[in-house]
């Protein structure tokens, strides 16, 4: 958490420190921006936990995403670079499908909250279209609901990893604008944090896959 805190830190300070704050006729992809997200998420075993012994099973999940984003954009003469936060949550969940278990390497949860933390650089394809790239920092929770021996516990899984995808914004009239993106997300480190005084434990390496398309409208500042 000390890494999240850090980068949202350095985000924050790098949009107070901005000297403008809003955008222009001449240059509509420059400053402070809020957004509304929602989409399609996937959370899927990755090639080292993939189960090819069942062909029934497509270790996946997927469901609704939503969330909201921030950033702050400097336009500088037809190229665009920025930084970015955003929070999330998804409707993600193991269940059964036909009689099969669709597990995906971390066993019977539901997807949490997702914070990402990371920057974009783009071209202006046209006066008022966007086009641009993005990577960052991702740490996405999983949560477990089960018993032992009688008892129920709950338990999260905190994961930490990569983000990195593709996108087009449209500026709208006045400060607003459309987006749509591709994101794709690899998690390789776990951690399970239990509720109470059990202590945490490391889970090691992990090999998660994800994947969103994610529309957005937000407002410039």
């Amino acid at each position: 958490m000390k890494t999240i805190t850090a980068l949202f830190a350095a985000a924050s300070t790098f949009a107070v420190a901005a000297p403008a704050m809003a955008q222009s006729a001449d240059a509509p992809f420059t400053g402070f921006r809020v957004e509304g997200l929602a989409g399609y998420d996937v959370s899927q075993a990755g090639s080292d936990a993939d189960n090819e012994a069942n062909e029934n099973d497509d270790q996946s999940i997927d469901g609704f995403n939503y969330g909201i984003g921030a950033g702050y954009d400097f336009n500088a003469g037809g190229v665009v670079l920025g930084l970015e936060a955003e929070l999330s949550d998804s409707t993600a969940k193991t269940e059964f499908t036909n009689g099969d278990f669709e597990g995906f390497g971390l066993g019977n949860v539901e997807t949490g909250r997702d914070i990402y933390v990371g920057a974009r650089a783009g071209f202006l394809a046209a006066p008022d279209l966007l086009i641009y790239g993005k990577g960052g920092y991702t740490n996405a929770r999983y949560n477990i609901e089960s018993s032992f021996d009688g008892d129920e516990y709950r338990a999260k899984i905190d994961t930490d990893g990569f983000r990195i995808g593709a996108g087009a914004e449209y500026a709208l009239s006045g400060n607003s604008y459309a987006k749509i993106e591709y994101r794709y997300s690899n998690y390789s480190d776990a951690e399970l944090d239990f509720e109470g005084d059990t202590p945490d434990q490391d889970l090691g390496e992990i090999d998660l896959d994800r994947h969103q398309v994610m529309v957005g409208y937000g407002l410039r500042f």
